[in-house]
């Protein structure tokens, strides 16, 4: 069925809406509106209703959590949208800003605070001037259209949401099938772990993208000390602290000969090594 358009509240915006809506627009390209529902368009599969409505009933397009128990478990329109599209545990698993947003919208600044153990203070202080205009214009905005400049902004943000989803999971497939999870000994007694990736044809265009992920999904985050990935700009590997772990420390090789950068802060480095039993050594001796 062809959607005719989507359907959000009026008044002020929030993430949650500005976000189900971008998605929606992302995937459908309907126009949008921003009024109250009559009965019509609650009843109308082809009209999706977002945060507004008083109904979830996905298979008619109605996407309000409103109605929900006040002792609900968060979730916020775009929740029941990922829902909807398959996409909800890989965006809890890959999105670390989904919860917080989840929160903030059913329990407000002080009851996110409280969730997250900080100061209600802190709330405020991670305002972006990005989401303060984003959301403003979006509220005074009656209807959008295809090629309103709103509207393709919108469209950007669902985009890109979408692809980031779909090539994480594919990511994270290829990393499992791809990767070895080294355990490699240090100071003649304890051990440390790192994750690496070999060089594959054709090269990823970020070698080192969803290694942390694959390593959460795994269950080995908080074992893992380093990562080895290819070095897109060169034939040899870069060398990371994985979580900056802090025995990690790269600039006790920067002296190396293959070594043709560490940082002064020790967090990073890149070797010309090609070698697993090099880059072994590498990592050995940068143990602390």
């Amino acid at each position: 069925m062809s959607i005719e358009l989507i359907l959000t509240h009026p008044g002020g915006a929030h993430k949650d809406d500005y976000l189900a809506c971008s998605l929606l627009v992302a995937r459908h390209g309907a126009p949008i509106e921003r009024r109250e529902p009559e009965q019509g368009d609650l009843d109308n599969s082809a009209v999706l209703v977002v945060d507004v409505g008083g109904e979830h009933e996905p298979g008619r397009g109605n996407f309000d959590h409103h109605q929900f128990p006040r002792d609900h478990e968060p979730i916020c329109a775009l929740s029941l949208v990922l829902q909807d599209l398959g996409l909800y545990e890989d965006a809890k698993m890959f999105c670390d800003w989904l919860e917080p947003a989840e929160w903030f919208d059913t329990r407000g600044a002080g009851g996110t605070a409280k969730w997250l153990g900080v100061e209600r203070d802190i709330m405020s202080k991670l305002n972006s001037p990005m989401d303060v205009t984003l959301l403003r214009r979006f509220a005074q905005a009656g209807r959008l259209d295809p090629g309103d400049l709103l509207y393709e902004m919108m469209r950007w943000v669902g985009e890109d949401l979408l692809e980031y989803l779909k090539t994480l999971r594919e990511r994270l497939t290829y990393i499992g099938e791809h990767g070895e999870l080294w355990e490699l000994e240090a100071n003649g007694a304890e051990t440390f772990k790192v994750l690496f990736m070999p060089r594959t044809d054709p090269l990823p265009a970020e070698p080192s993208m969803g290694l942390g992920r694959y390593l959460d999904s795994i269950g080995e985050s908080e074992n893992v000390a380093g990562l080895v990935y290819p070095d897109r700009r060169g034939s040899g590997h870069g060398l990371s602290r994985h979580n900056d772990h802090p025995r990690l420390e790269f600039t006790r090789i920067d002296e190396e000969d293959d070594v043709h950068f560490a940082h002064a802060r020790g967090f990073v480095a890149k070797t010309s090594a090609t070698e697993k039993e090099r880059l072994k050594e590498l990592l050995r001796a940068a143990w602390v």
